[in-house]
Parts: C-alpha cells; sequence; structure tokens
C-alpha cells in the first residue's frame, strides 16, 4: 500500500512540473510573440511619411516650427508632405514657416500640395518644398506684402469729436486712422513694405529658379489659377497627394506603401484658450487685429465665415 501512495505522490508531482513547464514555454512563446509584434510595430513607426496641414492664417507658431525642426532629426519619418488650404498671414509667419521648411529639406524630401487657396504667405510656405503640386482650379500667387489703415478723421469731425496724440516724433505710430497720412509717412511706410517685397521676390527667385526680372513680374500681386502659375513655373505640376507619392517614390526611393501620419505639434493649453477661440475665432474683428502689422495674405472678405468672393485686399 505504501509503494502504491509513493508511485501516486511521484505521479501527481510529475504531472505538476509538466503543467508548470507547459505554462513557462506558453509564456515564452507569448513573449517572443509580442517582442516580435513590437520590432515590427517600431519598424512600422521608423517609416512613415508625415504631413503638415496648413489651413488659415499663417501667423508666428513656435509649436508648429519646433516640430518641424525635430521631424529632421526624426528616424521615423521619411519624407513631409505639406498640404495648404490659406489666403496668407502675417510676412513673419510666413517667413517663419519657410524657413523651417527649407531646414527640413536639407535632409529630408518635402513636397507641397496646395488646395482650394495658397496665396501670398502660403504661396511663400509652398516654395520651401522640393516640389509644389495643385490643383488646376487653385487659386495661388499673389506675391506681395501689404500694410493696410484707414482714416477716419474726416468723419470723426463730422460727428464733434477730435483726436490728438503726443508722439515723440513725426513719424511715432504713422499710419493711423486718428490722423492724416502725411507723404513723409506715406513713404516710410512704403519703404517698409517695398523691402518685404524684395525678400518675398528674392524667395521667388531662388527657390523656382526665376531669373530676377521675371520673379519680379510674376510677383506683382496677382492671383494665378493651377494652370496659370504652372505654365509661369510658379509650380512644378498638376496633382494631389497620390501624385506627390508617386514623385517621392520614383524621384526619392520614398516607398509608396508607407503610411502617411500627422506631423505631431505638441502645444502648451492655456486656461480658457479653447473658449475664446471659439468666441472670437473667426469674425472679422480677430482676424483684423491678429493681421495688425505686415501682412502678405490675399483675402476677398474678411467677414464672419471667411473668404466668400468680391474683391481681393490688395
Amino acid at each position: 500500500m505504501s509503494l502504491d501512495a509513493d508511485l501516486l505522490f511521484d505521479r501527481r508531482r510529475l504531472k505538476r512540473q509538466l503543467s508548470f513547464w507547459r505554462v513557462a514555454a506558453i509564456g515564452a512563446g507569448l513573449l517572443a510573440a509580442l517582442v516580435a509584434f513590437g520590432s515590427i510595430s517600431d519598424t512600422f513607426e521608423r517609416t512613415h511619411i508625415a504631413r503638415l496641414s496648413v489651413e488659415g492664417l499663417i501667423l508666428e507658431d513656435q509649436s508648429r516650427d519646433d516640430a518641424i525642426r525635430a521631424a529632421a532629426d526624426d528616424p521615423k519619418i521619411a519624407a513631409l508632405v505639406v498640404t495648404i488650404n490659406s489666403p496668407g498671414g502675417t510676412v513673419v509667419g510666413g517667413e517663419d514657416l519657410y524657413r523651417a521648411l527649407v531646414k527640413l529639406g536639407e535632409k529630408k524630401p518635402v513636397v507641397a500640395v496646395l488646395g482650394t487657396l495658397a496665396t501670398s504667405a502660403a504661396y511663400m510656405t509652398a516654395i520651401a518644398a522640393d516640389r509644389v503640386y495643385a490643383r488646376e482650379g487653385t487659386t495661388t500667387g499673389s506675391i506681395g506684402v501689404i500694410m493696410q489703415t484707414a482714416e477716419v478723421t474726416g468723419l470723426l469731425g463730422k460727428l464733434g469729436i477730435s483726436a490728438e496724440a503726443i508722439k515723440s516724433s513725426p513719424l511715432k505710430a504713422a499710419p493711423s486712422p486718428l490722423e492724416v497720412l502725411t507723404p513723409d509717412a506715406r513713404a516710410a511706410a512704403r519703404a517698409v513694405v517695398d523691402d518685404m517685397q524684395v525678400m518675398f521676390i528674392g524667395m521667388v527667385a531662388e527657390r523656382r529658379k526665376l531669373d530676377a526680372a521675371t520673379a519680379q513680374r510674376l510677383s506683382d500681386g496677382r492671383v494665378y489659377t493651377g494652370r496659370l502659375a504652372l505654365a509661369t513655373k510658379l509650380l512644378d505640376a498638376i496633382g494631389d497627394e497620390a501624385a506627390a507619392r508617386d514623385w517621392l517614390e520614383r524621384e526619392r526611393n520614398i516607398a509608396k506603401g508607407l503610411p502617411v501620419r500627422a506631423l505631431t505639434i505638441r502645444r502648451e493649453s492655456a486656461p480658457f484658450a479653447g473658449l475664446a477661440s471659439a468666441i472670437f475665432g473667426n469674425t472679422f474683428l480677430s482676424e483684423g487685429l491678429i493681421l495688425d502689422g505686415l501682412g502678405s495674405v490675399w483675402h476677398p472678405d474678411l467677414t464672419i465665415g471667411g473668404p466668400r468672393g468680391g474683391h481681393a485686399r490688395r
């Protein structure tokens, strides 16, 4: 009887050991599968095309520019596609975005794809790319700089209101809607606009490989359709993002099968920022305020709801 009990005990112990090793083997197999999956996922993450969407008014944006600079050194990003649907914005906003993209292009391919509207500072952004695509009906161009003011002294006089400013010099705060624009103030404002226009034309000539006279002629502020822009060499081809990816594969050996993912832009959220944007973000008042200063923008109608036709701002 004692021998049978010992055999039964040994058999049960052996079963427990076998069960342990079976579980261990299954666990090891699962772990190996997870590691392999992680490696595949990591490879997948390393090989994707980033997409930067430029929409609405182009302003200074440190978070956006930081993300572009980080993309230049990110081994996960093989190329950047910049999709643009914007009337332009401030000169400095466009300049910052342009220079960040040119710098990125020194390390990785950059392709721009223009949507419905890509004018002024938005066109400045586009020419930072290695290749520029647009639709036939895209509105682009409007290569120029603008400084606007309104003089309301006549209206104020009719209302019995007078305005007075004590200034350190005659050109301080000029032009101003509260005083008549003097010839000296007009000349000073013109010099600022002309200087920035020289910068813009230089960008166009360099990036589009145009001689100075041609770049000057094309930079008179007019807008072009995609077809006209192609004929004047302001862009490279008619096409969409798929065409851009074909070019990346054909000319830069960037596999067409790679996934496209939005460029990650990390922003610090400020209290009530979302509420303020929701209330004021798309009004005439907000757009007028944020464009105070030098602008490079083509905006047919600054009313609630954005561009709707009418005449172009120059």
